[in-house]
């Protein structure tokens, strides 16, 4: 009986033994890293009956649209004459059994500033499914005419907490980042370089941080230029910034490419 209850000690202290040496090791163990964000950027877009598709920004994308008409959806007029009218007059021919409802709610001048003033009335309350935005190049040009003093860091906050606010108002919103562009022709010369491309690298992170799909409009024009070296560079941009029809339309089969629909 002794021999038996000694045995048992010994089996129970070396049990005790193993479990602490294994709690301790478990112990040690690192904790596992927090699950990486889900990547929204690559799921497909898939239009709903009723969706509403927003484009917002500044003179490119509002490009003379008719601001009395606005507020009527699918309105050539409000369009204006942009990518905007070429992407929407397509999506409304090609899907009339949805009954989509777009909007071109662009502003010649905007700034990132001036987007955050009128977000809620000319975004939110609209109640997008998808929201396109292309915003960028007064952020610099206005700067370098001096006019303003936004830094590339006061553009890339700015623009990230604009995200933000929109995917915590409107939940489930699909976000569409525009690549900003510009063209060495015209007004754009190289004292807006290497601030433009920095702020390119900005948009470009925002779009990342916020799950949204990236539509690479400058990575698009440069492959033109490339592609048709005897064509001058003011013929996608007449001053540099503001497209021409043949630079709306390369914007109009790139946002569609790089979006899906």
């Amino acid at each position: 009986m002794k021999r038996r209850h000694a045995l048992s000690l010994t089996l129970g202290g070396s049990a005790f033994v193993a479990l602490s040496t294994n709690r301790a090791a478990d112990d040690k163990k690192p904790t596992p890293p927090a699950p990486a964000p889900v990547d929204t950027s690559k799921a497909p877009v898939e239009l709903k009956k009723g969706d509403v598709i927003l484009f917002q920004g500044d003179s490119i994308t509002d490009a003379g649209r008719d601001r009395k008409r606005e507020t009527n959806a699918n309105d050539a007029a409000a369009f204006g004459r942009s990518y905007v009218g070429l992407i929407g007059s397509q999506l409304l021919a090609e899907h009339p059994e949805m009954a989509l409802k777009i909007y071109n709610r662009g502003i010649s001048g905007n700034k990132v500033p001036d987007l955050e003033k009128r977000w809620k009335a000319d975004c939110t309350d609209l109640k997008p499914a998808l929201v396109s935005i292309l915003i960028g190049v007064n952020d610099l040009w206005h700067k370098l005419n001096g006019n303003y003093a936004g830094t590339t860091g006061e553009y890339e906050t700015g623009y990230a907490a604009l995200l933000k606010t929109t995917k915590a108002t409107l939940p489930g919103v699909r976000l569409v980042v525009c690549q900003p562009f510009v063209l060495k022709c015209g007004a754009v010369n190289e004292r807006w370089f290497p601030e433009f491309s920095d702020r390119l690298a900005a948009a470009e992170r925002v779009a990342k941080e916020a799950g949204a799909i990236w539509v690479p409009f400058q990575d698009a024009f440069d492959h033109a230029r490339i592609t048709h070296p005897a064509v001058e560079p003011g013929y996608w941009a007449g001053d540099g910034v503001h497209p021409t029809a043949a630079g709306h339309a390369l914007m109009a089969a790139t946002w569609r490419k790089a979006v899906g629909i």
